[in-house]
């Protein structure tokens, strides 16, 4: 158990960034906590730590032990402490990541009635639109925004993702408006170039449940879903999009829908988070939170 508690004081020095915040927070002295520390580091045979007068960082031995590590240290604690209260108590930091655009539009409102409900929570929050590795990267959970490749993560969609073609009615008026898939070939189209490469092919339902794949190609492409949006607007072209990042613009006629006959398969927002054996409570209690506020009637669709 001693073993157990000094790495727990290991991860919250690499957390806070320092032996005294660590020491602090856990009301040790810094000199019991280095003393742990350095028994940590003997019992390991490894050094975990590179100290110097202004920094603080894990050596590789020490970053594979957190990785590997901190989900032991938070298992042990929800299982005490649910035993200690009778209950699992929603409380500890809550590392999450998310999409940057969807992320900024839709979970970034909740937060504070998160918050408000779970005071004993803290949340650290990272926008980016990488697939980031979870565990490597010290993250708690993850949303995510269309379809899930095998990542042995466990995910739980919380809304259903629809997606649409469409243009600004000023392109339309100078290019014409396709009438079924192929016609795109004849149309500037703007292309998303993510974390799965060049995304230059759509798919299509024919009405009839046969798939119809139309590559496509264009002028302009961007990594951010932003900028294409941005672009589609200004009539550089055609776009797929999800509703809930254009719902606005097509509701003010900025932009219409295309392709209506031929609808896009509808991937889903997820809540991926690693594998474990004991799901900490605060992470059941977030995800449990967005899919009651984003589940069967996402704002988007309102």
């Amino acid at each position: 158990m001693d073993r157990v508690g000094d790495l727990g004081l290991f991860l919250r020095v690499l957390d806070l960034g320092s032996i005294s915040a660590a020491a602090r927070s856990l009301d040790l002295s810094v000199a019991v906590a280095s003393q742990r520390l350095k028994r940590l580091e003997r019992d390991l045979g490894v050094r975990l730590l590179h100290r110097t007068t202004r920094q603080l960082h894990a050596t590789p031995e020490g970053a594979a032990l957190a990785e590997q590590g901190r989900a032991l240290v938070e298992d042990l604690e929800a299982l005490t402490g649910g035993l200690r209260q009778g209950a699992t108590e929603v409380t500890g930091t809550l590392r999450v990541t998310l999409p940057a655009s969807f992320g900024r539009q839709y979970i970034s409102p909740l937060l504070p009635e998160f918050l408000a409900l779970y005071p004993r929570v803290k949340l650290s929050v990272n926008l980016n639109d990488q697939m980031l590795d979870l565990v490597g990267s010290g993250f708690d959970l993850g949303i995510r925004v269309g379809a899930l490749g095998d990542s042995g993560l466990v995910a739980r969609q919380l809304a259903v993702n629809r997606r649409v073609l469409c243009a600004a009615p000023d392109y339309l008026r100078r290019h014409g408006t396709p009438r079924t898939p192929a016609d795109l070939a004849a149309h500037d189209c703007l292309l998303l170039v993510g974390s799965q490469g060049r995304q230059d092919v759509w798919r299509f339902d024919d009405g009839h449940g046969v798939e119809i794949a139309q590559r496509v190609n264009g002028r302009f492409e961007s990594n951010l879903g932003e900028l294409l949006r941005d672009a589609v607007v200004a009539g550089l072209g055609i776009a797929m999009h999800s509703i809930w990042h254009v719902h606005e613009e097509l509701r003010e006629g900025r932009l219409q829908v295309l392709l209506p006959d031929y609808p896009l398969a509808a991937t889903g927002i997820h809540a991926v988070m690693p594998q474990r054996r004991l799901v900490p409570p605060r992470v059941r209690a977030f995800v449990d939170f967005l899919a009651e506020r984003l589940g069967d009637h996402p704002p988007w669709e309102h």
